[in-house]
């Protein structure tokens, strides 16, 4: 059994170390695939009165792996609402490695919903946003039913579903940083994340997303 969790982990590994970045395309179409998951799994989805109320949402998919040094990586995008409906995504990273016993290998979908004007404010910087610690974090309360008057207990809602050998994953106390150079790279021209998240910049290639939260 703990062999084939070594191998597992060893293959998973040398694939990440092998395997070419994903594009800023690619991140925003799997971002669009994540939100539609979350929206659509069967009694933990959710609530569609949280999403009605979020002010934005970070959208990352973050890779663990361990043998003796543990560590993990991500990648995805951060969304605003603005008046004109979601904003275009700026795009995040995160990262850490650590000393454990763990060994295995996990992938881990996650969706942390922005309850707060000040969270999309701390998102908007060009610096970067410790959750947990910036700004309060909460698991995200489930269920198609719940009651749209509910306030939010927390500035951050998260939510995450894996896929792998660890038992769980969590971000709390994660660094999430704004990737400026993708967000240079995807709009064409050095752009803030707070232009992107006010709704001053726009792209076409971002529909696929938009179309997703809507």
């Amino acid at each position: 059994m703990h062999k084939h969790i070594v191998v597992a982990a060893l293959l998973l590994v040398f694939g990440l170390a092998n395997a070419p970045a994903a594009t800023e395309q690619e991140v925003v179409r799997q971002s669009a695939r994540i939100v539609r998951k979350f929206r659509n799994m069967p009694e933990t989805a959710i609530p569609p009165a949280v999403l009605r109320n979020a002010r934005g949402l970070a959208i990352l998919t973050v890779v663990k792996i361990g043998f003796g040094l543990s560590g993990k990586g991500g990648q995805g995008v951060v969304v605003a609402r603005t008046a004109d409906g979601w904003s275009d995504p700026s795009f995040v990273g995160t990262g850490g490695a650590g000393w454990g016993l763990q060994i295995g290998a996990q992938i881990t979908e996650f969706i942390f919903v922005l309850n707060t004007d000040a969270a999309v404010r701390a998102f908007s910087r060009d610096g970067n946003v410790t959750v947990g610690v910036d700004l309060s974090a909460a698991a995200g309360p489930v269920g198609r039913n719940l009651q749209a008057g509910l306030v939010p207990r927390a500035a951050i809602y998260t939510y995450s579903r894996s896929e792998g050998l660890f038992a769980g994953v969590s971000l709390e106390g994660a660094v999430i940083a704004t990737q400026k150079s993708a967000n240079h790279r995807y709009y064409g021209r050095p752009v803030r994340p707070t232009e992107i998240l006010s709704g001053s910049v726009r792209s076409r290639r971002a529909n696929v997303l938009r179309a997703a939260l809507e």
